[in-house]
């Protein structure tokens, strides 16, 4: 269930734009000034927001500058009175992902919504070929990594093993486990295979990256 963020102090319109997206199955909650939507969008998970400019306490172009500096790259769809084309276009150059002007139809405003999120779950699904950890950005469809602003390329097995890292930060992997994954059954689970190849990942991407946990395996620090 997507969660909505509606940024909009006039309480009529709010109240009118989270009762026609509860009644399509949405999650909403309404901030009424500018610096409770930045709070609520930078801390709580929300998938879509919508924007009113004229919010109390500062712009809403403001609030969008400020989230898109922090690094959220949720949708944003600016909802205002200002019609005038260098308000599109600042709206759009602070980072907003679409400008519908008042007064508005809630049908057309619940189509744009549809179709930001479904934009949005395509390009999660694109950024899931890259991977990071720290300053190191695995790219699988390359097959290439970047440790800090420097390119390099790693062998098949070594690659892969990394791969079953990035793609379980946090996780505790035990040399079992990674034996499987990455060299399947054919070798020793007495091998220490696992702890050469870790070593030469040490060496290459950071010896702080993969930590060992003392009696089970290897972690990647997230």
């Amino acid at each position: 269930m997507n969660r909505i963020l509606i940024a909009e102090d006039e309480p009529r319109i709010a109240a009118f734009i989270e009762k026609g997206l509860r009644s399509h199955g949405f999650t909403t909650t309404v901030a009424a000034d500018a610096d409770s939507a930045t709070n609520m969008a930078l801390s709580s998970g929300f998938d879509l927001m919508i924007l009113d400019l004229g919010l109390p306490g500062k712009d809403g172009l403001n609030v969008l500058e400020e989230l898109r500096g922090q690094g959220e790259n949720f949708p944003v769809i600016i909802l205002t009175a200002r019609d005038d084309i260098q308000d599109k276009i600042a709206g759009f150059e602070a980072g907003a992902d679409d400008y519908v002007t008042k007064p508005f139809r809630f049908e057309e405003l619940l189509v744009r919504v549809k179709a930001r999120l479904r934009h949005s779950t395509s390009r999660q699904v694109v950024e899931e070929m890259v991977l990071k950890a720290g300053n190191v950005v695995l790219d699988l469809r390359s097959r290439k990594v970047k440790v800090g602003q420097n390119t390099i390329e790693l062998p098949a097995r070594e690659f892969t093993l990394a791969e079953t890292f990035f793609r379980h930060p946090g996780q505790v992997l035990s040399r079992e486990q990674l034996l499987d994954r990455v060299w399947g059954y054919d070798y020793d689970p007495s091998s220490n295979i696992v702890d050469v190849y870790v070593g030469y990942l040490r060496k290459k991407l950071g010896s702080k990256l993969i930590e060992t946990v003392r009696g089970i395996g290897y972690r990647l620090r997230n």
